[in-house]
C-alpha cells in the first residue's frame, strides 16, 4: 500500500467529510515554496501551507539554530524555570512589537492564544472587581477552534453544533467607509452598557471569511472608543502576523494599538507549533498581586519549549532581514502587476491586496466547501500549484522567498482555471 491508501486506516483529518472526500494526498518532502509528493509531483505552495512557511519550507537558517539548540535542551517545564532561548526570544520580538506591548506568555497554537487572550481579557476586570461578562467581535469572523476562540468566531460551518455552549458574543458589521457611522452607533451603544470586557478582531484582513479587507483608520477609531471605556482591545495577528500585510504586524498600520495581541502560525517559521499572547503593562499589572487568585492559572505543559523560541528567534532574524524585505517588497509588486491584468476579466467580480496576499471573487455562486469548489481545488492541484479556494474566493499568500518564475506559473494557472466556468 502507498501512504495515501494506509492514511486512510487510522486517520482523521481537519475540516473533513471522509465520506466525501477519502483520499489525502501525501507529501513527503519540501523545499522552498515546493511540495512533492510520494510520486515524485511538485507543486508550488501559494498559501504557504496555511501561512505558516514564509521563510520557505525546511529553511536552513532555522533548521541550523534549532538542530544546535536540540542538542544543549530540548525541553524544560517553564512554571517556575526559564532558559537562554525563552529569554533571546523574548527580547528580539519586542524591538518589533508595536511599544505598548511589554509582556509575552506562551501556549501551543493560534486556538490557544485567543483563548489566552479572551481569559486575560475577562479577568483583567474581574481583578478589579468589575463583572463584565460580554466581548464585542465582527461579523464572519473566524479566531480558533477551542471554546473561547469559537466563541468569537462567526462562521456557523464550523461552530453550528456547539453554539448552547459558547460564551456571550455582541457582533458588528466588518467596517467600511458606507457603513461606518452605522457600525460606529452600535459599537457604542453596547459599550456604553458597561458589560463589555473585551472587543476582539482580525486586523486588516480576516482570513477564514475568504480575505475580507477593511481599512485600518477606521478598525483604530473603534479601538479608542473602546479603550476610552476600559475596554479590552484583542488583535488577533495569528494569520496577520509577521510580514504579510507589507509591515510587520498588521496592528502597525493602527493609530491605535491594540491591549492584547495573538500570534501563531509564521511565528515559528513551519517548524514546530508555538504561540504568543502579548499584552501591554497595563493588563499585566492587573494581575500582579499579593493574592495567588489574582495571578493568571493557565498552562500548557510545553509552555516555551526551546526549540520553538529558538525558532522563532531564528525567523525574526530573517524577517527584519534586507533579502526578506525585499522579497516581501518584490512579492507585492507582482501581485498588483497581476491584478492589472485580471480584474477586468468578466469572471472576476472583484479583487483586493494587501501586502503579499492576494484575492480574487469569482463572478459565479459557489460553496465553501462545494463540488465547484472542490473542482476549482482540484484543478489547481493537477497543474502543480496547491491553492485552497474559499468558496468563489481564490486567494494567493505564497512564502516570501517564492520566486518570480513561480508567482507567474501560479497567476497562469488561475488565468487557466477561470476558463473552467
Amino acid at each position: 500500500m502507498n501512504l495515501q491508501e494506509r492514511d486512510q486506516k487510522y486517520l482523521w483529518h481537519p475540516l473533513t467529510q471522509h465520506k466525501l472526500h477519502p483520499k489525502h494526498l501525501a507529501i513527503v518532502k519540501a523545499k522552498d515554496a515546493l511540495l512533492y509528493d510520494e510520486e515524485g509531483n511538485t507543486y508550488i505552495d501559494g498559501i504557504a501551507s496555511w501561512y505558516t512557511c514564509m521563510y520557505g519550507h525546511c529553511n536552513e537558517y532555522i533548521i541550523n539554530k534549532v538542530t544546535a539548540q536540540l542538542g544543549k535542551l530540548d525541553q524544560v517545564v517553564f512554571s517556575g524555570f526559564t532558559h537562554p532561548p525563552a529569554v533571546e526570544m523574548s527580547e528580539k520580538l519586542m524591538r518589533i512589537l508595536p511599544k505598548n506591548q511589554q509582556k509575552i506568555f506562551f501556549s501551543d497554537n493560534g486556538s490557544t492564544s485567543v483563548d489566552v487572550a479572551i481569559k486575560m481579557a475577562l479577568q483583567f476586570h474581574f481583578n478589579q472587581g468589575e463583572k463584565r461578562n460580554k466581548i464585542i467581535a465582527l461579523e464572519d469572523a473566524f479566531h480558533g477552534d477551542t471554546f473561547g476562540s469559537m466563541s468569537v468566531s462567526g462562521l456557523s460551518v464550523y461552530n453550528g453544533p456547539f453554539e448552547d455552549f459558547l460564551l456571550t458574543i455582541d457582533r458588528i458589521d466588518v467596517p467600511n467607509y458606507e457603513n461606518f457611522e452605522h457600525v460606529k452607533e452600535k459599537f457604542s451603544q453596547l459599550i456604553a452598557t458597561g458589560a463589555i470586557a473585551a472587543f476582539i478582531f482580525e486586523p486588516l484582513v480576516q482570513g477564514a471569511a475568504a480575505m475580507k479587507m477593511y481599512p485600518a483608520e477606521l478598525l483604530s477609531e473603534l479601538i479608542e472608543i473602546a479603550q476610552k471605556n476600559n475596554v479590552v482591545c484583542i488583535a488577533d495577528e495569528v494569520m496577520t502576523g509577521f510580514g504579510k500585510t507589507g509591515k510587520y504586524f498588521a496592528s502597525d498600520f493602527l493609530e491605535n494599538k491594540p491591549d492584547i495581541m495573538c500570534l501563531s502560525k509564521s511565528l515559528t517559521g513551519g517548524i514546530v507549533p508555538m504561540a504568543l499572547t502579548t499584552c501591554s503593562q497595563k493588563i499585566y499589572d492587573a494581575f500582579y498581586d499579593n493574592e495567588i487568585s489574582k495571578g493568571f492559572f493557565h498552562g500548557h505543559t510545553y509552555s516555551a519549549n526551546p526549540l520553538g523560541c529558538t525558532a522563532i528567534s531564528a525567523g525574526i532574524d530573517l524577517l527584519v532581514s534586507k533579502e526578506m524585505k525585499a522579497n516581501s517588497l518584490r512579492i507585492q509588486e507582482k501581485h498588483a502587476a497581476f491584478n492589472q491584468r485580471i480584474h477586468k476579466h468578466p469572471k472576476v467580480k472583484t479583487t483586493r491586496q494587501t501586502g503579499v496576499i492576494f484575492a480574487l471573487d469569482l463572478n459565479i455562486k459557489m460553496e465553501r466547501y462545494g463540488n465547484l469548489r472542490d473542482q476549482l481545488f482540484e484543478f489547481f492541484m493537477k497543474n502543480g500549484v496547491c491553492l485552497r479556494p474559499l468558496g468563489n474566493t481564490i486567494y494567493v499568500l505564497p512564502p516570501f522567498i517564492t520566486t518570480d518564475q513561480e508567482l507567474e506559473k501560479i497567476y497562469d494557472v488561475i488565468e487557466k482555471a477561470l476558463e473552467m466556468f
